[in-house]
Parts: structure tokens; sequence; C-alpha cells
């Protein structure tokens, strides 16, 4: 299965033990930046759900996790701009320090919404954990504190990051061949 999907795989930009170093050191800052507290992981889905199980792990601290689903692509390979609601929270967040957990920044859309959106269902305290930062693409002045890598403006998927709901299962970030998405 997996040399299915690799076939359509142009190159690695992030190789699966440089995913788990990094995890490991971003979960390290949040369990410094959050000792003796109780922060709520908020996990951006689909996306962010492979990042978010390993840097919940990677954070020894005491914690809840939540997930939100929201769209904005569509299948497409560029954001419409426009962000929808999927799956809504689940728990109140009022007086709650909140780590959204999201697999990309790129046009800053979708985290511009959700931190305008938590702010006003009464969150303390938000902090952006992102593992992949794509600033070629921001429309929104927004900016991650927490940023695992920063990526060219290539199409990638892998390590939850797909495309038309594939590659989320690769171990690595690759970035696909554009004849996979160009006929779309």
């Amino acid at each position: 299965m997996r040399n299915e999907l690799e076939k359509d795989i142009l190159k690695i930009l992030v190789t699966e033990e440089e995913l788990k170093a990094r995890v490991t050191e971003l979960g390290t800052a949040l369990a410094e930046k959050f000792q003796d507290q109780t922060p709520l992981f908020l996990g951006v889905l689909k996306g962010s759900f492979v990042f978010m199980a390993d840097l919940v792990r990677a954070c020894p601290v005491k914690s809840d996790v939540e997930f939100i689903a929201v769209s904005s692509y569509q299948n497409a390979t560029v954001s419409s701009g426009r962000v929808k609601i999927n799956h809504d929270l689940q728990q109140d967040i009022t007086g709650r320090n909140l780590v959204i957990v999201e697999d990309i920044l790129d046009s800053g859309n979708t985290l511009a919404f959700l931190k305008d959106y938590f702010m006003a269902k009464g969150a303390a305290s938000i902090t952006i954990a992102t593992l992949l930062d794509k600033p070629s693409r921001r429309e929104k002045a927004v900016s991650a504190d927490l940023v695992g890598f920063e990526v060219p403006d290539e199409f990638v998927v892998g390590y939850g990051l797909d495309y038309c709901q594939r590659y989320r299962n690769l171990p690595y970030i690759g970035v696909l061949k554009p004849e996979v998405y160009s006929h779309t």
C-alpha cells in the first residue's frame, strides 16, 4: 500500500526521524509554558490528528483534548478563503488556556477565524502550535507561537496532511507530484 502512495511523491521534505525529534522539542516547550496548568489541546481536524497525538504524548502536563472540524479547501489545493465549522467543540472553553494544534499554517484564514471564534467563546489564552508554516501563502496577519518546520510553496502531504483524503498515513512530509493534482 505504501508503495502505491509513494509513487505520487516528488520528494521528501521532512523525514520521519526529523518529525519525531521536532515534535519532542515542541512538546517540551509546551510543558515548560504550561507547567502547573491544565491546557486544552484543541486539534483542527482532520489534518492535525497525527501531529496532535504525538504532541500530546510529548507534553507531560495534565491536559484535556478536544477537536474541531473546519473546512476551507473542499478538495482543492488552495484555500477558498471561507471557513466552515463542520464539527464544533463539545465542551465549554470559558477561562481555558487553549493550544490550537494545526497541521499547516498557509493562508492564515482558518487560524484567524478560529482565534476570533475561541476568544468570543471565552478562552483565557490561545497558543498556536503548527506542524508546518508556509509564510509565502499568508493572506491574514496570523502567526504561530510554535512551528515545527517552515516549508516552501509546494503542495505537501503526509503525517496527517492530505490531498482528496489520501496520503495522510505517510510517516513523513512529502511534496506531491503536480501531475497528481493538476488535472482536478
